[in-house]
């Protein structure tokens, strides 16, 4: 299990709890700890060196997003994927941040224009390294920024509340074409830049609609890690 956690000196305990709960997010999504796999308070506690209490305070809160399943008196289990979870948080997001783009390309007049290269170069620079976690974390940083350039922060703290399920497929389908969503960013970026609303709105509309197509095929080939006897018939949104 690789888990990277840097405790300081004189924190308040909600706050080494929050540390706690994001870096096993992090091993979560990472797939360093995989869906099934049990953890226990005692052993992320002496792992972190802090008390067990702040853990049971992470754990709840990664229970809270979907990703933990607490057993009282056993292991706490990491959650296996659920095609249904996934496809809800896609059907959510995708309603939030096709809004979010139509109003960030209203709204910049051509700000921002560099940072928006300054990310997708260093995406580049993640797809030539084959670094997985930095593609990530650089996919949430774009993503982000369209919701800051949009004036609404607070929407984009809820879309990465809810979209948990989301970033272990995420993850999963990254080896199916990271140099494609680079594309597809700067499909994005150029209406926005423009101030095209409705253009704004089908780039990112088509790039979040390509979740669904491919988390059934991932199921396929990583069928551990998802939930059992979930097929497209039984599910529909």
């Amino acid at each position: 299990m690789n888990i990277e956690f840097r405790p300081q000196d004189a924190i308040e305990r909600p706050t080494i709890a929050k540390q706690i709960a994001e870096a096993l997010k992090d091993a979560i999504v990472w797939l360093d700890l995989k869906p099934g796999d049990g953890i226990s308070e005692s052993e992320i506690a002496s792992r972190f060196g802090v008390s067990r209490q702040p853990v049971r305070e992470a754990f709840i809160q990664l229970a809270d997003q979907g990703l933990l399943r607490v057993r009282p008196q056993r292991a706490t289990e990491v959650v296996r994927i659920s095609v249904r979870d996934v496809l809800n948080a896609t059907f959510v997001r995708m309603a939030l941040e096709v809004a979010l783009s139509r109003r960030a390309a209203l709204a910049s007049g051509g700000v921002g224009k560099d940072h928006f290269e300054d990310v997708l170069a260093r995406q580049e620079t993640a797809v030539q390294a084959d670094d997985y976690k930095a593609f990530q974390a650089l996919d949430d940083e774009f993503h982000r920024m369209i919701a800051t350039l949009a004036g609404k922060d607070h929407v984009w703290r809820l879309i990465d509340h809810q979209k948990a399920q989301m970033d272990r497929v995420r993850y999963l389908s990254l080896g199916l074409g990271m140099a494609q969503t680079v594309e597809e960013h700067r499909r994005i970026v150029e209406p926005i830049m423009a101030g095209d609303g409705e253009g704004a709105e089908r780039a990112m509309e088509e790039h979040l609609s390509k979740i669904e197509a491919k988390v059934w095929d991932l199921r396929e080939r990583h069928m551990t890690f998802f939930v059992p006897d979930e097929s497209p018939d039984d599910i529909t949104l």
